[in-house]
């Protein structure tokens, strides 16, 4: 199961209580304080995963908290820390607090380490209150509470290359041609349901073997900047890819008309982020194996003069290694301009 948002709440651990202790041996009855520190709470701690690509795992389990201190002992002894309660997200997930509805945490990059909550420190124990007028303190601190809230994670696909079209115009069956993904492909509507990352291979001179992230993502309906269809949660899949891949149906399949298809796409993008239409774009002509596609092509160029076209068939697979270059070119030149956003 796909979960690209939900809502969780991080409790760090509390500190520890402080020990009230006195030294007591044989010869020395009256021994001075000797009660431990509690140890500190563990902290939450979110930590970039590229390895993990949903959030399934916080939508059924959405309570989380770092291990608490353990109390101070006799014989100055002090409690051990808490574990920190390492929470693993995808590339790509922002933490919202939902008290304050700000942004908190934005995770870009595997490894990344990020303190969301601290945890409490540790009380002392009764050693720390011993004065000259003062040989015997009964008293210690508690543990400090551990800092906790509510969040919200919504996860924004970092991809290179993001994948746009409408229903049926070829994007699972491009994803599994040019990756190693293997979404579901089928003749009807909403095959993809969540967003796909595959991982395009190819060779470079200099560098040996290069890797793209292709994210296929539901297929767009009109209306979807108002959340229409799968609407937003589509659409902000797509707003960080370096380069935008729209895929048109050429064979104007169910009586579409490719010029019109192209025209409300674009409208859909600006209309959710005006950014998106700023992004490099390539249109891609699927279908070209079906004898109407070529006319329909004519018109397309026609109407769209300044447009880069790609002819491709996903059935054949003709015109798939072009494309392959032509992307990894495409996002060399975008990572070279010093835009790219990992």
């Amino acid at each position: 199961m796909f979960v690209d948002e939900c809502t969780v709440k991080f409790a760090a651990g509390d500190g520890g209580r402080g020990c009230i202790s006195f030294r007591r041996e044989k010869y020395e009855p009256w021994g001075g304080p000797n009660g431990g520190d509690g140890g500190k709470g563990g902290d939450v701690v979110l930590i970039g995963d590229v390895n993990t690509n949903n959030l399934v795992d916080y939508k059924y389990q959405p309570h989380w908290r770092g291990e608490r201190g353990e109390h101070g002992m006799g014989a100055d002894c002090h409690g051990r820390d808490g574990k920190d309660r390492e929470i693993r997200l995808p590339l790509g997930t922002i933490v919202t607090d939902l008290e304050t509805g700000k942004p908190v945490a934005e995770m870009t990059a595997d490894g990344q380490r990020i303190v969301l909550c601290k945890g409490g420190n540790g009380g002392w124990g009764n050693t720390h209150f011993k004065t000259s007028t003062n040989r015997a303190p009964r008293r210690a601190n508690p543990g400090q509470p551990g800092e906790a809230g509510t969040y919200r994670l919504v996860l924004k696909s970092i991809a290179d290359i993001g994948l746009v079209g409408f229903p049926n115009a070829g994007k699972s069956s491009l994803t599994g041609r040019l990756t190693k993904a293997h979404p579901k492909t089928a003749a009807y509507p909403f095959t993809t349901l969540h967003p796909q990352i595959g991982v395009i291979e190819y060779f470079d001179e200099l560098k040996g073997t290069k890797r793209l992230l292709l994210a296929d993502v539901p297929g767009l309906i009109e209306g979807a900047h108002e959340n229409r269809g799968l609407g937003h949660r589509f659409l902000r899949h797509i707003e960080r890819c370096a380069l935008l891949v729209v895929i048109i149906d050429m064979a104007a399949t169910d009586a579409r008309d490719p010029r019109e298809d192209y025209k409300h796409l674009l409208q859909e993008l600006g209309l959710y982020d005006k950014a998106l239409l700023k992004k490099p774009r390539l249109v891609v002509a699927n279908k070209m194996d079906v004898p109407e596609a070529a006319d329909h092509l004519r018109k397309f160029k026609r109407r769209h003069k300044t447009v880069d076209v790609l002819e491709i068939s996903c059935a054949t697979g003709d015109g798939l290694e072009r494309l392959k270059k032509e992307l990894s070119k495409r996002v060399a030149k975008f990572r070279a301009s010093g835009n790219a956003s990992h």
